[in-house]
């Protein structure tokens, strides 16, 4: 081995370390997945497992006619370099979702292909691979309608995803100094291969929803892609009837401005005179009112407004019939106000009045109620 080769390997360590930092960076709770300093730290982080696997590819770590066991410890981590690419591909919003995620599926695909070719596969994963081999734009982890045997399959699928997790977390926890770059440290080929296990679970399920939302997006109505500046400036002078550019730009005819021409305006009938010589109109026009009226109509109240005063309105109400004057019926027959005034004047009347009241009061307290009933009493 010369000195390129060995160095080969000690590059393709630091760029995979590098590319894995920057993973876990955007799995960081704080980091938003739409923010535009987001999709480009995930386009860099692409790109740098992008290179892995080119270089991975160079090196040929990977042999059909090798085993699980020909593997060296330290190599088994990049047998996972086509499984990130799927899952940092699936998070990207700008580019387009169908090219996407396609591109997830074809890098899930290339894992499991690996994973196969090393027999590293159990035997429900290998079903499942076959499974999907079999259906790739139909796949899904539920193949049956019974919804009890789709929650079973959900609920076993998730316990054992938890185990996986447990088991990889339990191995993490070996002391540092079991964790070296030896290729036969047992320690570090089982957190590995921990790994590997629930990376692979974690692959079946998301080819099940890319399937999902490729089928959903099949779906969707075909949008036309939009037109360049160039497309739009030609169909804009073609709607309004200005010359191409293209055509025009060396005859003098040629303009920048937006708004065409006042001729151009009266030759399209846009602008001109509304009635000809002889009184006829040349063009449909609408009749309106005078310009202080209408402001009168738009600076007012929201509220509606008296139309006459209350003196007019009692005359209105007089003229109608609605008011009787000369005090009615009181008034024919004599008996009015006036003469309940009279009587109010007279000082004789009112004298009598008062003494017969007293004489009443007089009367009440010298024969209480019920003095004169003596017959029935006991």
């Amino acid at each position: 081995m010369d000195s390129n080769d060995a160095e080969q390997p000690s590059s393709l360590r630091k760029l995979f370390k590098t590319a894995n930092n920057q993973r876990h960076e955007l799995e960081h709770p704080a980091a938003q997945s739409s923010s535009a300093t987001y999709q480009d730290n995930l386009r860099a982080t692409v790109g740098a497992f992008q290179q892995c696997q080119k270089l991975t590819d160079r090196l040929a770590l990977f042999s059909p006619n090798e085993t699980e066991d020909d593997i060296a410890s330290g190599d088994l981590q990049y047998l996972l370099i086509n499984h990130y690419l799927g899952e940092l591909l699936r998070q990207d919003s700008i580019t387009d979702r169908t090219t996407v995620l396609q591109q997830a599926q074809t890098a899930y695909e290339h894992y499991l292909k690996l994973l196969d070719t090393y027999d590293m596969l159990s035997n429900a994963d290998s079903k499942l691979y076959q499974r999907y081999l079999s259906s790739r734009d139909n796949f899904s982890l539920l193949s049956t309608a019974d919804p009890t045997a789709r929650r079973n399959t959900k609920i076993t699928r998730y316990k054992h995803e938890q185990e996986l997790k447990l088991k990889l977390r339990s191995l993490a926890q070996v002391p540092l100094a079991l964790q070296t770059d030896n290729d036969d440290d047992a320690a570090s080929r089982e957190i590995y291969l921990a790994e590997i296990q629930l990376c692979t679970h974690t692959t079946f399920h998301a080819l099940d929803l890319i399937a999902q939302e490729l089928q959903i997006l099949a779906l969707m109505p075909q949008t036309s892609p939009a037109p360049q500046p160039e497309e739009r400036e030609i169909d804009y002078r073609h709607r309004n009837g200005i010359p191409n550019n293209n055509n025009n730009r060396h005859d003098g005819t040629y303009s920048e401005r937006l708004d065409p021409p006042i001729a151009q305006l009266l030759n399209t009938g846009k602008a001109g005179p509304i009635l000809s010589k002889d009184g006829k109109p040349l063009k449909p026009f609408t009749l309106l009112d005078s310009r202080q009226r209408l402001r009168n109509g738009v600076f007012r109240p929201d509220h509606a407004l008296p139309t006459m005063t209350i003196d007019e309105y009692l005359a209105e109400e007089k003229r109608r019939g609605g008011i009787v004057d000369g005090g009615g019926g009181q008034a024919a027959s004599g008996a009015g106000p006036a003469q309940e005034g009279d009587d109010e004047d007279d000082v004789e009347k009112a004298d009598r009045e008062t003494m017969k009241k007293r004489e009443w009061d007089e009367y009440v307290e010298a024969n209480p109620k019920g003095s004169g009933n003596t017959l029935n009493r006991g």
